[in-house]
C-alpha cells in the first residue's frame, strides 16, 4: 500500500493532550498516511493509558506500527509481577483498566526494529557500531521471539533483563545475558565504545563532558546502508541529524515539544502543546 505521508514520532511518554495536538498539525488521515514510533509510548506523561489505547487502535488498522523502548518494555514487567511500578511513572491506571491485558498482550508483541522505508531503520536507542543493520535485525528477533512467547517464558526472561551495569558483548554470549545486552542496545543505549560497552549514567546533552573513550553511540561513523532513527535521548531535544541518523525524542515530557520525521523530504514538525515537566506537577 502506498500513502500520502510518513511519519515517525518520537517518544510520547503518555503526552496525549500534546500526541493529539501534533496529529492535528500533520493533518494525520489514517486512511491516507502511516505513524511509525520510536519507542517509549508509556511512563511520565499525563495519560499512558489513552496514548496505548489510541496507538494500540492505530496499529490495528495498519495506519501504524510501533518499536518497544526500554519503558514500554519496563511496563510489561511490572505487569507481569517482574518488578515494582516506578515512583516517577504514571501509569498505575493502565493496570486498573478493564482492558490492561489486552493493552499488554498487544504491546509485547511489538518489534525492537522495523524498516519504515528503503532508506531508514527505526530503533528505540539506536544500534551500537560493532553491529551491522542486517545483524542488528537477527538480534532483535532473537529477543522479540522470547517477549511473544508463553507467558511462562516471559516470566521467566523478565527478571534478567534488568543489571546496572553493562554486559559485555562477546562471540560466545548466550542465554538471559544475551538477552539483556541485546535489550540493553536497543532500548537503554547512550554512549558506548567502539567495541559496544556501554555507559548507563550519562544522559545529558552533546555540550557535558562525557567519560573517558565513550562516545554517543552514533558518533562511531561507521558505513550504513539506511539511515538510523530512534528515540530514548531527550537530551538531544531531536536536534540530531546526520547522513547516517536522526534523533527523534523531542524531550516532550520535559516540557519541550513532540517531534515528527515525514519520510520522503525529512521534514521535521514539532507540536504545538507540550507536557508539564514532572518536576512541576
Amino acid at each position: 500500500m502506498s500513502f500520502r505521508h510518513q511519519y515517525v514520532i518520537g517518544d510520547l511518554q503518555g503526552c496525549y493532550r500534546a500526541y493529539l495536538q501534533l496529529l492535528e498539525t500533520l493533518d494525520f488521515d489514517p486512511a491516507q498516511d502511516k505513524l511509525w514510533f520510536a519507542g517509549d509510548l508509556v511512563a511520565r506523561g499525563e495519560d499512558s493509558l489513552s496514548t496505548l489505547r489510541h496507538v494500540k487502535a492505530l496499529c490495528e488498522q495498519g495506519a501504524a506500527a510501533t518499536v518497544l523502548g526500554n519503558h514500554d518494555i519496563n511496563l510489561i514487567a511490572v505487569w507481569r509481577g517482574a518488578t515494582p511500578i516506578k515512583k516517577k511513572d504514571k501509569t498505575a491506571p493502565i493496570f486498573a483498566a478493564d482492558d490492561c491485558d489486552e493493552l499488554l498482550e498487544w504491546l509485547r508483541h511489538q518489534s525492537l526494529l522495523a524498516y519504515p522505508d528503503e532508506q531508514t531503520v527505526l530503533v528505540h536507542a539506536g544500534i551500537p557500531p560493532h553491529w551491522s543493520i542486517a545483524a542488528a535485525a537477527k538480534y532483535a528477533q532473537q529477543l522479540e521471539a522470547q517477549l511473544k512467547g508463553s507467558l511462562e517464558q516471559l516470566d521467566r526472561l523478565l527478571p534478567n533483563l534488568y543489571s546496572k551495569t553493562a554486559d559485555e558483548w562477546h562471540a560466545d554470549i548466550h542465554g538471559y545475558t544475551k538477552m539483556r545486552a541485546i535489550a540493553n542496545y536497543f532500548t537503554r543505549m547512550r554512549l558506548c565504545k567502539q567495541d559496544g560497552t556501554l555507559e548507563f549514567d550519562f544522559s545529558a546533552g552533546l555540550d557535558e563532558p562525557m567519560p573517558k573513550d565513550f562516545l554517543p553511540w552514533f558518533e562511531w561513523q561507521v558505513p550504513r546502508a539506511r539511515k538510523i532513527l530512534f528515540g530514548h535521548w531527550a537530551a538531544l531535544k531531536a536536534e540530531v541529524d546526520l547522513p547516517y541518523a536522526r534523533a527523534l525524542d523531542g524531550g516532550c515530557v520535559w516540557g519541550n515539544h513532540l517531534f515528527a520525521y515525514r519520510l520522503g523530504d525529512g521534514k521535521a514538525i514539532t507540536s504545538n502543546a507540550h507536557c508539564i515537566p514532572p518536576t512541576e506537577q
